[in-house]
């Protein structure tokens, strides 16, 4: 399902989509195209980005093209999903230590949809971060793994 959405695949076209991607959330998911749970993750992103594409630009990262980004969001665990506005990090409080990602797949289309509304209708109002909407149980646990420190 991946094929549908666009890919990035080095540090120079991550850039540009952060530079170039105006008055829409930028999406940006970090994971390899074979893992199962970033196949699962690709669904969602591909069936909803004709929905969102009044809202969302949708991208996918491949962790091993892009090791500057992969090691700047501390990108541990695939796929780790990233959202910008305006060339702005968009952070999502989801209750959980870490707002600079989303960590995991979504459980339903409903809920990536919904983050999206919530990040647009936030960065529109000028808030770097927003409140994620999503139920928390909804959201996948990790333990972050903190290394070199």
């Amino acid at each position: 399902m991946s094929f549908l959405l666009p890919k990035l695949t080095s540090k120079k076209e991550v850039d540009q989509a952060i530079k170039s991607t105006a008055e829409k959330v930028l999406v940006l998911r970090f994971g390899r195209d074979e893992d199962p749970v970033c196949l699962q993750l690709d669904d969602i992103l591909s069936k909803t980005s004709g929905d969102l594409s009044k809202m969302a630009a949708i991208y996918l990262v491949d962790v091993d093209h892009t090791p500057v980004y992969t090691q700047y969001f501390d990108i541990s665990y695939i796929p780790s999903t990233v959202f910008f506005f305006n060339g702005q990090h968009m952070k999502v409080d989801y209750g959980s230590p870490d707002h600079t990602k989303f960590v995991g797949s979504f459980k339903t289309k409903q809920d990536f949809i919904d983050l999206i509304e919530v990040i647009y209708r936030g960065a529109m109002r000028g808030k770097l971060i927003v409140q994620s909407p999503i139920d928390p149980k909804n959201v996948p646990k990790y333990d972050l793994l903190y290394q070199d420190i």
